[in-house]
């Protein structure tokens, strides 16, 4: 169905990209790309929907056939009849303003007949258990339901070929879970599937083949069975994510002695007629790196950017270090990293943004240099944030909070477009942080990364 023979791309103005790509995705087949981020996982899944070199321009050569065709001079409108994408930021493939329209945009844009919109539309909403949120806005939605509504669009249009390049990166463990049982009946009707993805414990049952991509180059192919049977010692070095799904952690809410950092009093959060959460009392102490968790809508997003001062309570009062204090004061305090990093860059280089807003000192320099150097991010250091991937960019973010001198980092999904090897760097630079005397928050549902750093947990039942 999807085969690449002796493929060849490199980004404009950038080294990035993919070399002497000899791969062959067999018709109703799921095959994994997965690797360290940066490597060229997302370049594959933008050649096979034509976004490379249609609209991500730079020098390919070789070929890439779909269903048996070499599709380069096939136009993008076309090329997605044949192969429907999901991206890992949801919102960049959106073109309607709510999520029932949105399902039901690409069958419109076809020129479907209206009772088969109407039927696939449904069909699809049911299929990702969205029917709550048929009249609601886009905007008003988690980046969860946004990732699931993104995945239903494409579904909607019944395409013969799925590309997806990190599915479940926002979503949680009950997603996750649908996801994976819809993608496994697509599999089972002879759909072929194309996943990038550096969560691999949910994908050991429906795929057929791992292939590990590092260097911009197919470094080798194995089976599940091979996959199950590598140490933590080899994962580690591949920087791969565990094979096993993690339980979920029991962590406690922290407690501490004396005042605490940040405490939440009687916080209500209301939306129109709709209730968020209410009577939150929650406190925070110095040194703390705390777990925000709950499922997708529950409102972890909308409590951090309330204590972070970007959004106003309900009702209710926040105290840093005892003292009752507003959103302008709040925002002098806290460092907030959105799950959104596409809205976080403002220079033109990855040293200018590290060291917006702060001090030069030498000190401060070296850290800087060290932030980079351990996120992988110092070949960059020139480069336009711009042309960072997911990952890539959701590391500068971090850095960007973990220089700023605040007192308080609220992160959102610090880990959601990480591989293994990444992700663990963070969680040690968080330690590293908290023992610091930083109080950190971080909203996820990683438990691989709770369990590598978190010290309590916050649940969120929206």
């Amino acid at each position: 169905m999807i085969r690449f023979e002796h493929v060849n791309f490199q980004y404009t103005d950038s080294d990035a990209g993919v070399a002497d790509i000899c791969l062959h995705v067999r018709e109703g087949e799921c095959v994994v790309l997965t690797g360290p981020s940066g490597n060229g996982k997302t370049t594959l899944i933008r050649l096979v929907n034509g976004l490379a070199p249609t609209f991500y321009t730079g020098r390919f050569s070789g070929c890439i056939q779909i269903d048996g065709k070499d599709r380069s001079g096939e136009p993008l409108w076309k090329r997605g009849k044949t192969v429907g994408s999901v991206f890992q930021d949801p919102g960049s493939q959106f073109f309607s303003s709510e999520m029932l329209g949105e399902v039901a945009f690409g069958c419109e844009n076809y020129g479907f007949p209206h009772e088969k919109i109407v039927l696939r539309t449904n069909t699809a909403i049911r299929r990702f258990h969205l029917e709550q949120l048929r009249s609601r806005s886009l905007d008003v939605l988690s980046s969860g339901e946004k990732q699931r509504t993104a995945v239903a669009s494409v579904y909607a249009m019944n395409p013969p070929v799925y590309v997806c390049d990190e599915p479940t990166a926002n979503l949680d463990g009950q997603g996750v879970e649908e996801l994976r049982e819809t993608l496994q009946s697509l599999h089972q009707e002879g759909s072929t599937l194309l996943i990038a993805e550096h969560r691999l414990f949910w994908l050991m049952d429906l795929a057929d083949r791992f292939v590990y991509i590092r260097d911009g180059a197919i470094q080798w192919e194995c089976t599940p069975e091979q996959m199950r049977k590598l140490s933590s010692e080899s994962l580690e070095r591949l920087e791969l994510r565990a094979v096993r799904q993690y339980r979920s952690s029991r962590l406690s809410s922290p407690t501490g002695i004396g005042t605490p950092i940040l405490s939440l009093q009687g916080l209500c959060c209301k939306r129109g007629k709709h209730t968020i959460w209410e009577n939150l009392n929650l406190a925070a102490w110095a040194g703390q790196i705390i777990a925000i968790t709950g499922c997708n809508g529950a409102g972890k997003t909308t409590l951090a950017k309330i204590v972070a001062g970007l959004e106003r309570p309900s009702k209710g009062s926040i105290f840093l270090h005892g003292l009752k204090i507003g959103p302008t004061q709040r925002r002098k305090s806290c460092w907030y990293s959105s799950n959104d990093t596409g809205t976080h860059f403002f220079t033109n280089s990855v040293t200018e943004e590290l060291l917006l807003g702060v001090p030069r000192t030498e000190e401060r320099l070296e850290k800087a240099r060290n932030l980079l150097k351990k996120f992988g991010l110092y070949p960059y250091k020139d480069a336009h944030p711009v042309i960072l991937s997911g990952g890539q960019k959701q590391r500068l973010s971090i850095a960007c909070g973990l220089l700023s001198g605040r007192e308080l980092l609220l992160l959102d999904e610090p880990t959601s477009g990480l591989d293994g090897g990444n992700m663990r760097k963070i969680a040690s630079s968080l330690a590293e942080a908290a023992a610091e005397g930083k109080t950190i928050l971080v909203i996820t549902h990683d438990e691989e990364l709770i369990q590598a750093c978190c010290d309590f947990r916050w649940e969120l039942s929206g």
